[in-house]
C-alpha cells in the first residue's frame, strides 16, 4: 500500500511540476516544457505503420497556438515529413498519440490537424496536459470544454472484426449517432498474445470484445510502469470510463482522398482505459474493466442451423443499447445467412448488477417482409435504453440473455370478428369474448377471453375493444406528429410514479402475438405500427384516453407526480402476430336494472325458441302451404333469429392488410 501511495504522490508532483515548467529529476523520463519550445526546433515522432515495428518521421516546430487545446491549453504547431509520411500520404488517422521528441525530450502527442491541409501540418498536445489524466479528481467539475472549429482531432479509426457484411451496414448506421465510422478489420496471428505497451506502439480502446471486437486504434504516447497515456485527444469524451484496453497489430495505412487511416486489428486484452478526456486517454495494464456480458442464441427453424454468440461490452448507458442490438443482429445475420422476410419469436432477460433488483424478462413475436434481423432487435433496443437511462434510479446491467427462433414462414393472423356476452352488465361483472382469427393461408381458429368490468366503471355506455397486441391507437400517432414530439421528448414528459411503475409498464406491455380486450375511449380508432408502414416498433402506453399518455398531465384527483391507473384489460397468447381490431358497445347499469333486463331477455329468448318450434311443426305438416303462406325471405347477410340473445357480434371495424 505504501508503494502505491508513493507512486500516486510521485505522479501528482510530476504533473504539477510540468504544469509549472520546472526541471524534472534525472531518473524520470525527460519532458520538454512549453516555455522551452521555440520556432524552428527539429525533432522526430514515433508510430507503427506495419505490424508492431515502431518507425519514425521528422517533425519541425512552426510555433505555439495559444488556448487552442480541448481543455483551453496551448498546442504546438508542427510540420511533419520523411519517408513514413510520404508513404502514408500525410498524418493518418491512428497516428494520434504519436509521441514527439525534441533534443531527446518528450514534447507531447500529435493529435490535431487542419481540415484543408495536405496532411503535413499538425498540432501537438503537450505531455503535461496528458499526464493530468493520472491525477483527475472526479469529484470536481471540470467546466465547459473549449473547442475551435478550425481544428479537428485526428479521428481514431474504429476497427470491427467478426461482423457479417449486413451487420457492418447495420453497425455503421447505428454508429452515426456517435460520429464514428467502423471499418472491417482482419485478425493477426499474434493477436492472442499480450504484449507490453511502449511509446509509439499501437493500442486499442475497445467497446466490444469476445466473439466480436470493436475498438478504436491509436498510438501510445507515454508509459510509466502499468500506466499509459495515448491519443492526445478524446475518444468518446466520457471522462472517467471503463473501456477494454487491447494490443493492436497494424496491417497497413489505407490511402484516402480525405484522410488516410491505419487498418489494424483489435488484439489481446491487456487492461482498462479509465479516463477519456480532452487531452487524451489513460489506461492501466492488468486491470479488468467493468463490463456487461451478452449471450445470444438463434435457431433457424427452416434449416435447423443454430448460432451462439458471447461478447462483453463496456458499461456505458448511452452506448449499451447500440452495442447490444448490433451484436444480436450479427448473430441473427450470421445464422440465417440471408436477408429478407421472416417471423421471429424471441425472449430476453436483462440481469441487473444489483442482485437485489429484479431481472427484466420479456418475450414477443415479430413479422417482417423486409428485414427480420433488424425487426428482431428494435424492441430490445428501446427497452435497454429506457431502463439504463431512466430518471429514477440506476439500473446497471451485468448480463443480457437473448434467445430467438426464426422462420421464413409468415406467421400472422387477421382478427375477423368476435362475439361477447352479456351486453347489459354491472360494475364487477364478467364479459365472455370469443374472437375469430384467420391465419395467413391457414384455417380459421378461435380464442376465448374473460373480461371483468371495473368495479368503479361509471354507469352508461362502455366501449370494449378487441385487438391485436401490436395495434396502436391512431390518435396517439396523430398527436405525436401534430406537436412534433420526438421519442426523446416523449420519454422526458411521460410520467411514472417511480422506477417500479416504469419497470412493470415495460414488462407487461402488450405482445404482438396476443389478442387483447380493453376499454376504449369512443374517439379512438386503431392502426398497426407494422414495419411495412415504415415505422419502427415502439414500447409505449396504449391506455385509452382523450389525450395520449405523452400529452397528459397528472390526474386532477391524483397526487402530484402520480400516474393515472392503467385501463383494465385481458389478453391471451396465440402462435401468430395478430392484426386487426373491432369494438363492442355495452350498457353498464345498476345490478337491479341488469337483473330486470336479463329477465326480459330470458323471456324474449323463451318466446323466440317456442315460435321457432311452432314454425318447424307447421312446416313439417305443410300448414304454411295450405294457408297460402310462404316463408319470408331473409336479407343477404341477415343473421338467424336464434342469435338474437343477450350477446353482441361485430365484424371488424376496418381491415388491415399486410402483404
Amino acid at each position: 500500500m505504501h508503494a502505491i501511495a508513493s507512486k500516486k504522490i510521485k505522479r501528482l508532483a510530476l504533473s504539477v511540476c510540468l504544469a509549472l515548467g520546472c526541471v524534472l529529476p534525472a531518473a524520470a523520463e525527460e519532458f520538454l516544457p512549453l516555455s522551452d519550445v521555440k520556432e524552428g526546433m527539429h525533432g522526430y515522432a514515433k508510430t507503427v505503420v506495419h505490424g508492431t515495428k515502431i518507425d519514425t518521421f521528422d517533425v519541425d516546430v512552426l510555433g505555439i497556438m495559444k488556448n487552442k487545446g480541448a481543455t483551453g491549453g496551448d498546442l504546438v504547431l508542427v510540420k511533419v515529413s520523411g519517408p513514413v509520411i510520404d508513404a502514408s500520404g500525410g498524418i493518418a488517422q491512428g497516428m494520434s498519440g504519436s509521441p514527439v521528441y525534441i533534443d531527446g525530450k518528450l514534447l507531447g502527442a500529435i493529435a490535431y490537424g487542419f481540415p484543408q491541409s495536405d496532411g503535413r501540418i499538425g498540432m501537438v498536445t503537450p505531455i503535461s496536459d496528458m499526464l493530468r489524466l493520472w491525477t483527475v479528481d472526479t469529484s470536481k467539475n471540470e467546466g465547459n470544454r473549449k473547442s475551435d472549429s478550425g481544428l479537428i482531432p485526428l479521428a481514431t479509426p474504429l476497427m470491427a472484426s467478426g461482423y457479417t457484411p449486413s451487420a457492418m451496414e447495420f453497425l455503421t448506421d447505428k454508429m452515426k449517432d456517435f460520429n464514428m465510422v467502423p471499418y472491417s478489420a482482419a485478425s493477426a496471428g499474434a493477436d492472442e498474445t499480450p504484449r507490453p505497451l511502449e511509446a509509439g506502439g499501437a493500442v486499442s480502446a475497445t467497446l466490444v470484445t469476445g466473439d466480436l471486437k470493436l475498438g478504436a486504434v491509436g498510438t501510445v504516447t507515454y508509459v510509466d510502469g502499468d500506466h499509459m497515456v495515448a491519443f492526445g485527444h478524446p475518444f468518446l469524451d466520457k471522462g472517467s470510463s471503463s473501456y477494454f484496453m487491447h494490443n493492436s497489430y497494424i496491417f497497413t495505412v489505407v490511402p484516402s482522398h480525405n484522410i488516410p487511416f491505419k487498418m489494424g486489428s483489435v488484439g489481446a486484452e491487456i487492461g482498462t482505459v479509465n479516463e477519456d478526456r480532452g487531452s487524451g486517454i489513460s489506461g492501466l495494464s492488468g486491470k479488468v474493466p467493468e463490463s456487461v456480458r451478452l449471450h445470444s442464441s438463434v435457431l433457424d427453424e427452416d434449416t435447423g442451423r443454430t448460432g451462439d454468440l458471447n461478447v462483453r461490452m463496456v458499461q456505458n448507458e448511452r452506448m449499451l443499447p447500440m452495442l447490444s442490438v448490433t451484436s444480436v443482429y450479427n448473430n441473427i445475420s450470421n445464422t440465417l445467412d440471408r436477408n429478407g422476410e421472416g417471423t421471429v419469436s424471441l425472449s430476453y432477460t436483462l440481469y441487473p448488477k444489483d442482485l437485489k433488483k429484479k431481472p427484466f424478462t420479456r418475450s414477443n413475436m415479430y413479422w417482417s417482409s423486409k428485414d427480420v434481423s433488424e425487426r428482431s432487435v428494435d424492441e430490445m433496443y428501446n427497452v435497454i435504453r429506457i431502463l439504463e437511462q431512466n430518471r429514477f434510479e440506476p439500473y446497471t446491467l451485468r448480463d443480457i440473455s437473448v434467445d430467438m427462433k426464426v422462420t421464413k414462414e409468415r406467421k400472422t393472423a387477421q382478427l375477423l370478428d368476435a362475439s361477447a356476452s352479456p351486453t347489459v352488465v354491472s360494475p364487477g361483472d364478467t364479459i365472455y369474448v370469443r374472437a375469430r382469427l384467420a391465419p395467413y393461408r391457414g384455417e380459421v381458429f378461435y380464442k376465448d377471453l374473460a373480461f371483468t368490468v371495473p368495479k368503479d366503471q361509471p354507469l352508461g355506455t362502455m366501449i370494449l375493444e378487441v385487438r391485436g397486441g401490436g395495434v396502436v391507437p391512431l390518435p396517439y400517432l396523430i398527436q405525436q406528429q401534430k406537436y412534433n414530439l420526438t421519442d426523446e421528448i416523449l420519454e422526458r414528459i411521460r410520467t411514472y410514479k417511480d422506477f417500479n411503475d416504469l419497470f412493470d409498464k415495460l414488462e407487461k406491455e402488450d405482445k404482438n402475438n396476443q389478442v387483447v380486450v380493453e376499454i376504449l375511449d369512443p374517439n379512438v380508432s386503431m392502426i398497426s405500427k407494422d414495419d411495412d408502414s415504415g415505422s419502427k416498433t415502439e414500447i409505449q402506453d396504449k391506455r385509452p384516453s382523450k389525450n395520449p399518455d405523452y400529452l397528459k398531465g397528472k390526474n386532477k384527483d391524483s397526487a402530484e407526480g402520480e400516474k393515472d391507473e392503467d385501463s383494465p384489460k385481458s389478453s391471451v397468447d396465440t402462435d401468430y402476430v395478430v392484426y386487426g381490431d373491432g369494438q363492442f358497445t355495452f350498457r353498464v347499469v345498476s345490478p337491479e336494472d341488469r337483473d330486470e333486463a336479463l329477465k326480459k331477455l330470458a323471456k324474449s329468448n323463451q318466446k323466440m325458441i317456442a315460435d321457432m318450434k311452432n314454425e318447424g311443426k307447421d312446416s313439417i305438416s305443410g300448414n304454411d302451404k295450405k294457408a297460402g303462406k310462404e316463408e319470408p325471405k331473409k336479407e343477404k347477410g341477415q343473421k338467424s333469429d336464434d342469435k338474437k340473445s343477450n350477446a353482441s357480434y361485430f365484424r371488424m371495424s376496418h381491415f388491415l392488410t399486410h402483404l
